[in-house]
């Protein structure tokens, strides 16, 4: 197991325990949350090494990693992942000032994003580790597919754009893969990085139970501040924050499941409507917020 004893933004010997979550995808285990009195930083206290991390994403219902829909719930998720690809394919070209380009999707998946993109005329690689992932999408999309380890195997200033859809917070060593990015952004380039929000509406009201805690397959566990904390100190400058307006009724019934609620879809609906609602006035307090990076 790897254990924060200090801040991993800030370096404090103060964090105290915030929460406690369960894993209510696989193991039913209960992880701690601390909490940064100093940066405000959100984390995984206790969690699995990458070795052993894999068991956590043995489940069928992980369905970035499985493109066979188990249940009602994953066909609303891949009805609502169909919606949003062109949207993420447009936010890519605005960003970018590119009709087509060079792109690494880091975190790939099962690939319909790296694959949309292709369609769209751009180079594609990704980035992926689970096995049986890699295979589906190079098999269907006819993308090159790496395994982590070989991210560094790549050549330096190579992509206009590296993108990484809730992704960055499952990562063991954030650093790492920001000094990776770093090298491989041409000048200019931009980095997209999707993430929950903590400090969202729906977080608040569900607590422990918020479905994007996620533990432990979720280590970092940020907000807009701590996230332009993190991004400042790995050379980047965050130029625009934009909401993931449908990620809240997802996670919104994942939490009524989660509280073993009466009719969770129905109840998940209407509380992810009331938050999104709620969010027209301050767009910070969003279920899920995507960041653009670029370069110092």
């Amino acid at each position: 197991m790897v254990v924060n004893s200090i801040c991993p933004l800030c370096s404090s010997p103060r964090p105290s325990r915030h929460l406690t979550s369960t894993d209510h995808l696989v193991s039913r285990e209960k992880f701690d949350l601390y909490k940064c009195p100093d940066c405000g930083f959100v984390f995984t206290y206790s969690y699995p090494d990458e070795k052993d991390i894999g068991r956590y994403y043995d489940s069928g219902e992980y369905i970035s990693h499985d493109d066979k829909a188990k249940g009602f719930l994953n066909l609303v998720y891949l009805q609502a992942r169909n919606i949003m690809l062109n949207r993420k394919r447009r936010l890519v070209k605005k960003s970018t000032g590119l009709t087509t380009g060079s792109i690494l999707d880091i975190g790939c998946g099962t690939g319909y994003f790296a694959g949309t993109m292709k369609k769209a005329g751009w180079e594609v690689k990704g980035i992926e580790p689970n096995l049986k992932a890699r295979d589906f999408a190079s098999g269907r999309f006819g993308i090159r597919i790496l395994d982590p380890e070989k991210i560094s195997e790549l050549p330096d200033a190579s992509f206009d754009c590296i993108t990484m859809w809730h992704v960055m917070e499952h990562f063991h060593k954030p650093s790492d893969y920001a000094a990776q990015i770093r090298r491989l952004l041409k000048p200019g380039g931009i980095c997209i990085a999707a993430l929950p929000n903590c400090n969202s509406h729906d977080a608040q009201h569900y607590g422990e139970e918020w479905a994007a805690w996620d533990v432990p397959r979720h280590l970092w566990h940020f907000t807009p501040d701590t996230f332009r904390v993190f991004a400042e100190k790995e050379d980047f400058a965050v130029t625009e924050i934009k909401p993931l307006p449908l990620d809240v009724f997802y996670i919104s019934v994942l939490s009524e499941k989660n509280r073993r609620s009466f009719m969770p879809f129905i109840k998940g609906m209407i509380t992810g409507t009331l938050f999104a609602f709620m969010t027209l006035s301050g767009k910070y307090r969003s279920s899920s917020l995507i960041y653009f990076l670029s370069r110092k």
